[in-house]
């Protein structure tokens, strides 16, 4: 490698400085022609995007809704001024709203309090009506009957009435054709939220909500372009104000500006050739790529401008630093990208797209920086100022402390570390879908109303099969059923609990002359068969028991809705459940639960443990390159201490700071050794230069390294500091997250790198020499 920079680099320098115009021409045509794939760019909008085809949840989930219908829904949540829903005008509102929700495209069911199918005896015959046909003919007693009828009914009460009869909802069932719906959402949302719109002009004392899959599905549309359309012009912005601050030149300032965008356009139109589509996840990749592909310009430019102002033409200066920062440059960029492949280990797609599509424009980063820099810089103009002494003297003195104080340093450093270290049994793993998005997002705030006020969005799922045809009608399976009904309700974490069960009491309550003492399951199998095939034929069309029971009638559906809980509880209640049903049930009966939520809460864990090794090989593979670049075993292992500490220690800071953490944390380690290695190996290679090529002792080298190196890395730190911290500006709890730890951890890891690492080396790495005032002067000025 060393030969390789000292031969090779120079002569490739030079011819690329010479030929710069077709180098210019050539780079750019590279990235029109990745640019073609732009016109295929889209987004998608469908959540299952996060679970790869091969995961347990998804394909057990898939399976639920072939068996019975879809989970895509839309919920209207109404509250009214006096919070009563049994009033004339407010029911009319529910009534119209049921009607025109019908409207709704690709909706299939349409379920609120007023078309509730209200079974009643007529004689010898059973009534089938709405249970709210005409609000305005309502009286007083008509609107307390309706009141207790609802109440009382577990179909409606805590599901689209509220127990206090102040909050109602409308809920409507969607069917989208094909597997990914991003074509067809825009118009089911956009419709709902225009009658949403209606209804808050219409009535403003009127509170109206709107939640469910579809709008979740919808805000990942709009958090996705959001961050796209907003954070990276910001980013922009705050790149080019840093790049004036610390390069002081317009030029340098451009270079680079062209250099990042070239990456990000290549990038992005690789990924669309590709077929990958934007997510919520995946948008944050042009801000990740711009903040990571300005380092490779920085660093070079910087050993430019030293080398100008030493007195060399711009052209040799050019030639120079490419000698000197190719190595590190190259190192840097390879273990970044090896730490963001890593996410390919993840077990969410849109994970494992992030990971690929910022390595690829990592990797165009440093082929713009090592071709199309040079060649840019050679035809710019560029004026430097006087060198500033008190520059170079800053971090010469700064080097001087470290040396001098490396002790004091060093435990400094140690006690600090294990101190925040030993905070990380703290954080508990929490990862709710819902708070994936911020309050800026309407679809969260109007959950939020909805779970506070009606029903929430955390839904656990069970298909009880009888394991006969016909058998959910058996009075064995329906005792069963009501035992699990029973006890499901008893659970304080559950608030809803909707039952086959429920149905076949009412209907056999019904069939006896509404008397109550009869509101129990029917006791022969021939007998509730009569009563359900009665009841499905005086249904109308859209509100059959398709979505309750399967075609064969062997098994029914169990809807359990959940207070807001955090993750670890949503996991307990999961296995008391399943844990009933294997001690309780017979193995026909026997089910898992299954479920967005089911689908979320493993989502985190699964990420955790396949980014375990993961995250091993992106740490051996860095590690085996530092040693192999370093050709030094000492130093390769002296290097993991400082590369790894800063992980360990932002995870510490989180602990202290926010206690709780989710599906980031499987991801956080790999992407950020990626980038904390890069400190370290530009300290390293400017300290074993020193070391072989001018013969310093280990103490001088470090001054050397801070003096040649120090600037460059923490501004190239500053600058990733801020383009990550653009994050927290992000209305997607995942990006901030992401944004706020990588920033801190590259922080960290400049602290690490700038006391720790050079503390190690003298302990570990010594030599002898004497540290005197005029022995050092001496090796300075030899060198």
């Amino acid at each position: 490698m060393q030969k390789l920079t000292e031969h090779l680099v120079p002569a490739y320098a030079r011819w690329a400085i010479r030929w710069r115009w077709p180098v210019l021409i050539a780079c750019l045509l590279a990235t029109l022609a990745a640019s073609l794939g732009l016109r295929n760019f889209s987004f998608t909008a469908d959540y299952k995007v996060y679970f790869g085809k091969n995961n347990a949840e998804l394909i057990a989930f898939e399976k639920f809704e072939d068996t019975y219908t879809s989970s895509e829904n839309i919920l209207f949540v109404l509250q009214p001024k006096d919070k009563n829903i049994f009033t004339r005008e407010t029911l009319e509102v529910v009534r119209q709203l049921t009607k025109k929700a019908w409207q709704i495209p690709y909706s299939i069911r349409v379920d609120s309090i007023t078309n509730y199918q209200y079974t009643e005896a007529d004689g010898d015959d059973l009534t089938v009506a709405d249970l709210v046909e005409n609000p305005q003919a309502l009286d007083a007693i008509g609107l307390d009957r309706i009141k207790a009828v609802a109440l009382a009914e577990p179909a409606l009460a805590g599901r689209l009435i509220s127990y206090d009869a102040g909050t109602t909802g409308v809920s409507v069932t969607l069917q989208f054709p094909g597997k990914d719906h991003t074509g067809h959402l825009p118009a089911s949302v956009t419709y709902a939220e225009k009658l949403t719109e209606e209804l808050r002009a219409a009535y403003p004392d009127l509170t109206v909500a709107l939640t469910g899959i579809a709008i979740f599905s919808a805000a990942e549309i709009q958090v996705s372009e959001s961050d796209s359309y907003i954070l990276v012009p910001v980013m922009y912005g705050l790149m080019i104000l840093l790049l004036l601050i610390f390069l002081r030149s317009v030029s340098g300032t451009v270079a680079t500006l062209f250099v990042v965008s070239l990456s990000v356009v290549t990038a992005l139109g690789l990924m669309s050739w590709l077929g990958i589509k934007m997510n919520a996840s995946t948008a944050l990749a042009p801000i990740i790529i711009l903040t990571l592909a300005i380092a490779d310009s920085v660093h070079i430019l910087l050993a430019t401008f030293d080398e100008m102002r030493d007195g060399h033409s711009k052209h040799d200066a050019l030639v120079k630093s490419l000698s000197i920062t190719a190595e590190p440059v190259f190192l840097t960029t390879l273990t970044t990208s090896i730490g963001f492949l890593s996410l390919n280990f993840s077990d969410s797609p849109p994970f494992n797209e992030l990971g690929n599509i910022t390595a690829i424009g990592v990797v165009a980063a440093w082929l713009f920086s090592m071709t199309f820099l040079p060649a840019l810089m050679s035809v710019l103009p560029l004026r430097l100022r006087p060198q500033v002494v008190s520059r170079r003297l800053a971090m010469d003195r700064f080097g001087d402390f470290v040396v001098s104080r490396r002790v004091p340093v060093f435990w400094g450093m140690m006690i600090i570390s294990l101190v925040l270290i030993s905070f990380i049994p703290r954080l508990e793993l929490d990862d709710r879908f819902i708070q994936w998005f911020d309050e800026s997002i309407p679809f969260r705030v109007d959950t939020d109303f909805a779970t506070a006020n009606l029903t929430g969005p955390y839904v656990l799922e069970f298909s009880i099969d009888s394991g006969e045809s016909g058998g959910i009608s058996e009075p064995g399976y329906l005792q069963r059923l009501e035992a699990f009904t029973n006890w499901l309700r008893a659970q304080p974490e559950i608030t809803h609990v909707n039952s086959f069960t429920d149905i076949m009491k009412r209907l056999n309550k019904s069939m006896h002359a509404d008397d109550p003492a009869w509101y129990r399951l029917p006791d022969k199998r021939d007998l509730a068969a009569q009563y359900l095939l009665l009841y499905e034929m005086s249904l109308p069309y859209g509100l059959d028991l398709n979505s309750q029971i399967d075609l064969g009638k062997s098994a029914s559906r169990l809807t359990v809705t959940l207070d807001t809980l955090p993750q670890k509880q949503i996991i307990g209640v999961i296995k008391r459940a399943e844990t009933w049903l294997t001690e309780n049930m017979p193995p026909a009966m026997q089910a898992k639960a299954t479920g967005t939520i089911v689908m979320f809460v493993n989502l985190a864990m699964r990420n955790i443990i396949g980014m375990l090794s993961g995250t091993a090989l992106a740490f051996m593979l860095i590690s085996l390159i530092l040693v192999i670049a370093l050709r030094s075993i000492r130093l390769g292992l002296i290097s993991l201490i400082p590369n790894f500490i800063p992980v360990l220690i932002t995870f510490g800071l989180w602990a202290v700071f926010v206690g709780e953490i989710g599906i980031i944390a499987s991801m956080i380690t790999a992407t950020s050794m990626g980038l904390i290695v890069d400190d370290t190996v530009h300290i390293l290679s400017k300290y074993r230069r020193a070391k072989q090529a001018q013969g310093l002792g280990t103490h001088d080298a470090i001054r050397y390294s801070f003096s040649h190196v120090g600037k460059a890395l923490w501004v190239t730190t500053l600058i990733m500091v801020a383009g990550f911290s653009v994050l927290a500006f992000s209305s997607y709890k995942l990006n901030v997250d992401m944004g706020v730890l990588t920033a801190t951890a590259v922080s960290v890891a400049l602290a690490m790198d700038f006391l720790l690492l050079p503390a190690l080396l003298m302990f570990m790495d010594k030599d002898k020499q004497c540290d005197c005032a005029t022995c050092r002067e001496k090796n300075i000025s030899t060198a």
